[in-house]
C-alpha cells in the first residue's frame, strides 16, 4: 500500500460490513471502512481538507464573474472522487463528510462570504456531495473507467444526475442570497459543477500506482510532457491572444493525447484548457471585453461539456480494446500451450502404442497360419478378428501421430503444380478396388482445362483419399460418388459428392473437430473421428479452404480450394 489510499485501487466494492479485528489482512487492506483507519494515515484526508479549501478559495475569488458566477466548482469534485477511492462504511462517511462540511465553510469565510450564506452553501454542495457518492455506490459500485459502458454510467451519475440535484436547491440559495432567477441559478449551479465533475472525478479515479511507472520510462514521460505541453501553448495562444486559427490544432492534439494518453491525459488536457479559457474571459487578454455575462460563461461551460465527452468516450474506447486485446492475447497463449500439451501427449500416446500393437499383429498372424501349432475354424477366426482390431489401433497410432504434427508445426509441404485432375482420378480407381466400393458408380467430372493447383500432391492426395473412404463408408446408400474439379477465382475447387443420408447444419460445425464421430461412435461404420481434423490442418498447411455443403437426405459435399499454379 502506498502512504495514501488515495493512490490505491479499491479491490472490494460492495463490502459494507465494518472489518473486525479477526478479519484478515487482505481483507482489512482491501476495504476502509471505520473512523480509525480514515486517520490511521492522515496524508489523505489532510491533503483532501486543504485541496477542497484552497479550491473553494480559488473559485470564489478568482473564478466568479462580475454577476457572482463560479465557472467551474472544482472542490466538490475532489472531495467526491477521493471520498469514492478512499473507503465507505456510516463511521467513516461521517467523519468524511464532516471534513469536507469544514473545509468548505472554512474556504467560503475565508472567501469573505458571511456566516448565514455560508452556512447555507455548505449544506448544499455537501448535499451534492452525498448525493454523488450515494448514486456511485448504489448504481456503478465498480467505479470503473475501463469500458465506454462504465464510463458512461460513471459520468451520468456525477456530472449530470449529482449536479442536477445539487442545482435544485443551490438554486434556491442562490434566490434567497442575490435575490437571482431560479432558472438562472440553476443553470449557472449546474453547468459549472457538472464539468468540474466530469473532469476531475474521472481524473482522480484513473489514478493508480501503474500511473507513476511514467517517472521509471523517460520517454514515455517525454511523450507527457510534450503532448500536454504544446496543448496548453496553443491553448494559451488562443484564449489569451485570440490566436484563431490553432483552434483546429486543439481538436488534433487531444486526437493524439485520448490515443496515447487515455482517460488521465484526456481529463488533464481539458481541465488546463478549461482554467485557461475561463481565465482569459474573466481576467482579460489584449481584445477582450471588460465584463462577460452570464449568457457568455453559459455558453461556455456548455461547450467544454460537449467537448470534453466525445474525447472521454474515446479514451475509454481505447482503454477496453487493450483489456479486451490483452485478454485475447491471454487466451490465446492459454491455448497455445494447452495446444502443445496435447500434441505432446497424443505424441506420446501414438509412439507408446505402436510398439505393442505392432508385436499383437505378429503374434496373431503366426496363431492364425497356424505356424504356432494346429489352429480350429474357431481360433483362426478369433486370431483374424485379433489383428484387424490391432491393425486399425495402429491405423489410429499413424492417425494420433499425424494430427500431433500437424498441430506442432512439424509436418512441412513441398508445394508445386500438380495436375488436380489426375490425382482424382488414381484415387478413384484405388477407391473402386475396395470390397465396400464394389456396388457404388465412381466417376470424375472435369469443368474446364488447365486444372493445374499449387499443391503438395502426397498431402491432397492423402486429404482426397479420406473423403473418397467417408464418401463410400457413410454415403454408401446413394449408391454413387461423383468427384469434381473445376476452376474459381485464382483457384481449384475439388469435390466430393456422395447421395447418403445428408448431415444436419448443427453436426456440419462440429465435422472439423478431432475424435468427434457426430454420434456413429456405436454404428457398424469404422472409424475413429481423426480424419478430417487431420484433412482440415494439412489443406491450410497448403494455404487452402476445406469445407461442406449438405442438406439432410440429400447427400453431402466436401469441398477444397487451392490456389492455381
Amino acid at each position: 500500500m502506498s502512504l495514501s489510499p488515495v493512490l490505491e485501487t479499491r479491490s472490494g466494492g460492495h463490502a459494507t460490513t465494518p472489518v473486525r479485528p479477526s478479519a484478515s489482512p487482505a481483507t482489512a487492506s482491501a476495504v476502509t471502512t471505520d473512523a480509525a483507519r480514515l486517520f490511521s494515515q492522515p496524508l489523505a484526508p489532510l491533503a483532501t481538507v486543504c485541496s477542497v479549501l484552497l479550491l473553494t478559495v480559488f473559485s470564489i475569488q478568482f473564478g466568479r464573474s462580475s454577476d457572482g458566477i463560479v465557472v467551474m466548482w472544482l472542490a466538490n469534485a475532489v472531495a467526491v472522487a477521493v471520498w469514492l477511492r478512499t473507503g465507505r462504511g456510516a463511521s467513516f462517511d461521517l467523519c468524511f463528510g464532516a471534513l469536507m462540511a469544514v473545509a468548505v465553510a472554512s474556504g467560503e469565510i475565508l472567501a469573505g462570504h458571511t456566516l448565514a450564506n455560508t452556512v447555507m452553501l455548505t449544506v448544499v454542495n455537501l448535499f451534492e456531495m452525498v448525493a454523488a457518492v450515494t448514486l456511485v455506490r448504489r448504481f456503478a459500485p465498480d467505479i470503473s473507467l475501463q469500458t465506454v459502458k462504465s464510463t458512461v454510467r460513471l459520468v451520468a451519475l456525477v456530472a449530470i444526475a449529482a449536479p442536477l440535484i445539487g442545482a435544485a436547491a443551490g438554486a434556491v440559495v442562490f434566490s434567497v442570497m442575490r435575490g437571482a432567477p431560479l432558472f438562472q441559478s440553476f443553470q449557472v449551479w449546474w453547468f459549472g459543477h457538472a464539468l468540474a465533475m466530469m473532469l476531475v472525478v474521472p481524473l482522480i479515479l484513473s489514478i493508480n500506482r501503474h500511473s507513476f511507472a511514467i517517472v521509471k520510462q523517460p520517454l514515455r514521460m517525454l511523450e507527457w510532457l510534450v503532448l500536454l505541453g504544446l496543448l496548453f501553448a496553443v491553448a494559451y495562444g488562443r484564449y489569451f491572444h485570440g490566436v484563431t486559427f490553432v483552434a483546429f490544432f486543439l481538436n488534433m492534439l487531444m486526437v493524439v493525447i485520448a490515443a496515447r494518453l487515455r482517460m488521465a491525459g484526456v481529463t488533464i488536457a481539458i481541465l488546463g484548457s478549461c482554467i485557461l479559457m475561463f481565465m482569459a474571459m474573466l481576467h482579460g487578454h489584449p481584445g477582450a471585453e471588460t465584463t462577460v455575462s452570464a449568457m457568455q460563461i453559459l455558453n461556455a461551460q456548455l461547450m467544454m461539456i460537449s467537448v470534453v465527452l466525445p474525447f472521454m468516450l474515446a479514451a475509454a474506447l481505447l482503454t477496453e480494446l487493450d483489456g479486451l486485446s490483452a485478454r485475447a492475447r491471454a487466451g490465446q497463449k492459454r491455448a497455445e500451450l494447452a495446444s502443445e500439451a496435447k500434441s505432446r501427449l497424443l505424441a506420446n500416446v501414438a509412439h507408446e502404442i505402436k510398439s505393442p500393437v505392432g508385436g499383437v499383429i505378429g503374434i496373431g498372424e503366426l496363431w492364425s497360419s497356424g505356424q504356432l501349432g494346429p489352429v480350429t475354424p474357431t481360433q483362426k477366426e478369433m486370431a483374424d478378428m485379433l489383428v484387424k482390431t490391432a491393425r486399425q489401433v495402429e491405423a489410429l497410432a499413424h492417425d494420433l501421430l499425424d494430427v500431433a504434427r500437424a498441430e506442432s508445426g512439424a509436418v512441412t509441404v513441398e508445394l508445386r503444380p500438380t495436375d488436380v485432375v489426375g490425382l482424382v482420378e488414381d484415387i478413384r480407381r484405388a477407391t473402386a478396388l475396395r470390397p465396400e466400393a464394389l456396388n457404388l458408380r465412381l466417376e470424375v467430372v472435369r469443368d474446364g482445362d488447365g486444372l493445374v493447383a499449387l499443391a503438395d500432391s502426397q498431402r491432397l492426395s492423402q486429404v482426397i483419399d479420406n473423403l473418397a473412404t467417408n464418401a463410400v463408408k457413410y454415403g454408401a446408400s446413394g449408391g454413387s460418388v461423383t468427384f469434381r474439379v473445376s476452376r474459381v477465382f485464382q483457384g481449384v475447387r475439388i469435390e466430393v459428392a456422395d447421395r447418403g443420408p445428408g448431415i444436419t447444419p448443427e453436426k456440419q460445425t462440429q465435422l472439423f473437430e478431432p475424435f468427434n464421430r457426430l454420434g456413429l461412435e456405436r454404428s457398424t461404420v469404422e472409424g475413429h473421428g481423426i480424419g478430417l481434423a487431420l484433412a482440415k490442418r494439412l489443406i491450410e498447411l497448403q494455404g487452402g479452404n476445406i469445407g461442406v455443403e449438405s442438406v439432410p437426405g440429400e447427400g453431402a459435399t466436401f469441398w477444397i480450394e487451392l490456389p492455381a499454379a
